[in-house]
């Protein structure tokens, strides 16, 4: 009896310390005098590249306990990136690993963290959530490279999504965004390191090429007033000089795009660089600089041409890119043949470009509708343009009519390219400045009306002016359709190089920049504007190497040749901040 009610009580304890041990934990991981901080870490790898793993340690900022040594937030211990699970996303490997971080009682709750990278090779990291003992999460979106500490000498920051005016900023993570800030601001000398996280201004003095010939100098933009421009993200490197294809200049960590995006934008711009920079490609899609007819332009979309490319350009890539690049880009592209996409308006229809009806949908639903605009006074300023041409074309309402109702409009590629007719004839080019009228139908759509193009004169002194208009037959269907192609060139032109590269990526960089400058992540405003500048300094560093730069895809491309960047810088002067809102584009336009 006494054996068996010894045996019931030692079951009852037993029982008793597995209670407390589910309950309580594991007492290795409760220290007697402390707290535990969970959290999860979240990194993207690049391609061919391991982990940090343990080689990569976090610690903690509290943003509610100050500590009176530093006058920053109690940092706690560190903790290594343990128990990595990996997947792949979208064809991405994504690896998760647990942090366990021992703080003080009291220690409140996490602002900010600091990682350490003793890895051997930098890594992209995504996110980072924490999760306090009372069980609240605190995000931290990151989307920024992590470089080993051996390069930096200094662990990086990161500061928890909350935001906070700098009159609202805890006293504990003060100090911090004080620091951060300087670090970001440099002292704007020396030559930037792939790991340098500052952010200063230059000029675009790395377009030009002397060492290759008198035909590729050219002018710098910006700090002047006849070639004003946006200003740049300073490096502090000389422009490359050699024959290789220079994708990796400098831009801050924070940003350079995500291996992902990185290699997938490398591998669609070096397959479209192919077409237009490399002899083999150039003698297998054209022999000439001019087409002699239509069938040979559909020919750069038939399969037999990419077939015959099939690899012969891949094997040309692998001697002008960098081994560890031509990595990147293999992986994200797997193929190696060379071809240009179907344009969508030729695909049902290779036709349907020729009609006036498709001619005036593009200058709404084209690459370009931020130049056409309503026409208040007739005729434009130094037109050649008369009443007599259009007013039989108003489909039976009067000239006073379609004018006060506001029903005609000019889409203008005149007057801001006249100063480079003659440059751009020296250089073998046939260029036409040009002005297009258009009416707008009961039905909404655009009629073209008139085109007036000016040209060089013969006799090398002046311009002359040619109106034509619309015709169905002969001779003048031909000279029509020849008006409609000088239009559409100036067109594009201007969309690649004001509308797209000018408006959108360049005036924008000077304002990511100084925004880096002078806000703290934390700052709401910052917050705002973050996605809006999401890879745009990393694109245009790309764009100076190969779109921009002389001999580069936009020079080679356009009509406007080797001027096209001093044209860009021409108009720059016309672009004005308080114009840019969607409202008060199309007031101005209207």
């Amino acid at each position: 009896m006494d054996d068996h009610h010894h045996l019931c009580h030692s079951m009852q304890e037993c029982f008793s310390a597995v209670q407390r041990r589910i309950s309580n934990g594991n007492p290795q991981d409760r220290p007697a005098n402390g707290c535990i901080i969970n959290g999860k870490v979240v990194i993207e790898h690049s391609p061919g590249l391991s982990g940090p793993g343990k080689s990569a340690s976090v610690q903690i900022y509290s943003s509610t306990e100050i500590d009176p040594n530093t006058r920053k937030g109690k940092l706690s211990g560190k903790a290594c990136l343990k128990h990595g699970k990996s997947n792949k996303k979208d064809g991405t490997k994504i690896t998760s690993y647990k942090i366990k971080i021992h703080v003080e009682p009291g220690f409140g709750n996490p602002g900010a963290f600091v990682i350490e990278n003793n890895h051997k090779h930098r890594f992209f990291l995504q996110s980072a959530t924490l999760v306090t003992p009372e069980n609240k999460a605190i995000h931290f979106d990151c989307r920024s490279w992590v470089y080993p500490i051996k390069e930096t000498k200094t662990s990086r920051v990161f500061f928890s999504n909350t935001c906070y005016l700098p009159s609202q900023t805890p006293a504990c993570l003060v100090e911090l965004r004080k620091e951060e800030l300087q670090t970001l601001r440099g002292d704007g000398t020396g030559e930037r390191k792939e790991w340098d996280r500052i952010y200063d201004y230059d000029v675009y003095d790395d377009l030009g090429n002397p060492e290759k010939g008198p035909n590729h100098v050219r002018p710098v933009l910006g700090g002047s007033d006849s070639h004003p421009y946006p200003r740049r993200g300073r490096t502090g490197r000389p422009a490359s000089k050699n024959e290789t294809i220079n994708l990796d200049t400098y831009v801050p960590p924070d940003e350079r795009c995500s291996p992902k995006k990185l290699s997938e934008f490398i591998a669609n711009t070096i397959q479209t660089t192919a077409h237009f920079l490399l002899p083999e490609a150039k003698s297998l899609s054209h022999d000439s600089s001019s087409f002699e007819s239509f069938d040979e332009i559909r020919d750069l979309y038939s399969d037999n041409r990419s077939q015959v490319m099939k690899g012969t350009v891949t094997e040309k890539m692998k001697k002008i890119i960098p081994a560890e690049l031509f990595k990147e880009i293999t992986h994200a592209s797997k193929q190696d043949d060379i071809k240009f996409p179907l344009p969508q308006i030729i695909r049902a229809n290779e036709s349907a470009w020729r009609s006036d009806e498709e001619f005036g949908r593009q200058m709404l639903a084209g690459t370009n509708p931020m130049r056409i605009k309503c026409l208040r006074e007739f005729p434009p300023q130094g037109s050649s343009i008369r009443k007599s041409d259009i007013e039989q074309n108003l489909d039976g309402l009067s000239f006073v009519q379609v004018m006060n109702q506001w029903r005609i409009f000019v889409l203008d590629h005149h007057d801001y390219l006249l100063p480079f007719l003659r440059k751009l004839v020296s250089e073998g080019a046939c260029p036409c400045a040009s002005r297009t009228l258009l009416f707008l139908r009961s039905d909404a759509t655009l009629k073209p009306l008139a085109i007036e193009l000016t040209y060089p004169d013969s006799s090398g002194e002046g311009m002359r002016s040619k109106v034509i208009l619309p015709a169905k037959e002969g001779t003048d269907r031909a000279l029509w359709q020849l008006a409609r192609a000088h239009v559409a060139a100036n067109d594009s032109a201007y969309h690649q190089l004001i509308s797209h590269w000018l408006h959108t990526h360049a005036v924008v960089e000077p304002f990511i920049i100084a925004t880096r400058r002078q806000l703290s992540v934390m700052h709401p405003v910052h917050r705002l504007l973050d996605p809006h500048f999401k890879d745009t300094m990393h694109i245009n560093a790309l764009a100076r190497s190969i779109l921009i730069n002389s001999g580069g895809i936009l020079e080679t491309t356009l009509f406007t040749g080797k001027f096209s960047m001093e044209l860009s810088s021409e108009l720059y002067k016309e672009w004005r901040f308080d114009e840019q809102a969607l409202s008060s584009d199309l007031l101005k336009r209207q």
